[in-house]
């Protein structure tokens, strides 16, 4: 077990539906961080921006993203994480890959697709709820429009990190930040959610906003709105679990069944 993890958030402009300038960027930006981080976590659709036309830009699983994560994983000595448009047995997935330096991949497909932006008629919806085990975490890994959801997001003693990876329009910078706030101090956890800056194909403009939170909602890292970073925080299992263990609020949460 690892009691600190180093997390880093990497909040970039996205080149619209170019998986290939998006991977060079990626690739200059994380640089830096070898040795100087434990896990990276990239935006929602990091290779394209969110874009509804899977059928001519997703990518296969096992591709050349799927490919440069596990590159980028071993190279680092870090795991890294982040969503991209996925191809799977004739459907597409929002697929949040998670790729670890011992060349393991987990993954997780979006659960709850945004219909106001047309999502739910694109891709397929995944079914299951996952948990990424890396040094002694566990990590729920979630995305953009799943923050909304707060039962699916239910900590049931089985995660100790949240990663949420979004496109999340400036237009609702307000519920991004309040609702991330709220997860980690339901949840008893660390939360921690990337967005991107800049503006997509569509038009729409993107403010940032990317947030690590700790288990009582304080900030530990917020910058400046519609600013591209990088910055690590370093994250402490120890000091969560005293708090669970001083405050358990968890022992009286309401028991439930969760069908997708």
């Amino acid at each position: 077990m690892t009691e600190s993890l180093r997390v880093s958030l990497v909040q970039a402009e996205l080149a619209w539906q170019n998986p290939e300038q998006n991977r060079a960027q990626f690739t200059q930006l994380l640089q830096g961080l070898a040795g100087q981080t434990d896990v990276i976590v990239l935006p929602e659709m990091f290779t394209t921006g969110f874009m509804m036309t899977p059928e001519t830009h997703a990518e296969n699983y096992g591709g050349a993203t799927f490919t440069w994560l596990q590159e980028q994983a071993k190279h680092l000595n870090v795991a890294i994480g982040g969503s991209v448009a996925t191809a799977v047995e004739g459907q597409y997935t929002n697929r949040f890959m998670f790729a670890t330096p011992d060349g393991e991949m987990q993954f997780y497909d979006k659960h709850h697709l945004f219909r106001m932006g047309d999502e739910v008629n694109h891709y397929s919806a995944g079914l299951e709820r996952k948990t990424f085990h890396y040094q002694g975490w566990r990590i729920l890994p979630q995305v953009c429009y799943d923050l909304r959801f707060p039962v699916f997001m239910r900590n049931r003693n089985d995660y100790d990190l949240v990663l949420v990876v979004a496109n999340w329009p400036a237009v609702r910078r307000k519920p991004w930040r309040t609702l991330l706030q709220a997860r980690a101090m339901e949840n008893q956890s660390y939360a921690v959610g990337v967005n991107r800056v800049g503006t997509d194909g569509l038009g729409l403009a993107y403010s940032g906003d990317s947030l690590a939170v700790d288990f009582k909602g304080e900030l530990l890292i917020d910058q400046a709105e519609d600013v591209a970073f990088v910055e690590t925080v370093a994250l402490n299992l120890v000091a969560l679990q005293q708090f669970r263990e001083q405050f358990p609020a968890w022992m009286d949460a309401d028991e439930f069944d969760l069908k997708a």
